[in-house]
């Protein structure tokens, strides 16, 4: 156990099978308890479960930096090296990005490495590395 807490999120996903490459093969998560409705993935440490649930909503978008930004999302904050890494494996992968990888913030607090894709199952992500990780919370 870990002195810092560690969160729990459930998405769904309409295929398990799709979800298993994506999450398991190319983000390379470890695969953890599973049964025919959903998966148990490790996510940097964070319990994070796909389910399957079929079926999508309509898409919601908020304006940020000049981008569309989905709502919802979800995501990590990673080290710089880390998140090019990620972005390399998502492009070599073929996966193409609701926002692509770019500094946001240049300059300002919060300076930010940020990406935004979706899922198989059209789940909104947001890879982001800070500048300063003191600045995660800058207002």
């Amino acid at each position: 156990m870990t002195d810092i807490p560690r969160f729990h999120l459930a998405v769904p996903v309409d295929d398990l099978e799709a979800a298993r490459r994506f999450y398991g093969e190319l983000m390379g998560c470890a695969q953890g308890r599973s049964s025919d409705k959903w998966i148990d993935w490790n996510l940097h440490g964070h319990q994070f479960v796909t389910h399957l649930a079929p079926g999508r909503s309509e898409r919601v978008h908020n304006p940020v930096d000049g981008h569309d930004v989905p709502v919802p999302h979800f995501g990590l904050i990673l080290t710089i090296p880390e998140f090019h890494k990620l972005a390399d494996r998502f492009r070599d992968a073929g996966i193409q990005f609701v926002i692509e990888p770019y500094l946001r913030f240049e300059g300002l607090p919060g300076e930010q490495w940020t990406m935004f894709l979706l899922d198989p199952a059209g789940n909104a992500m947001e890879f982001k590395a800070f500048a300063d990780d003191a600045q995660v919370f800058a207002v």
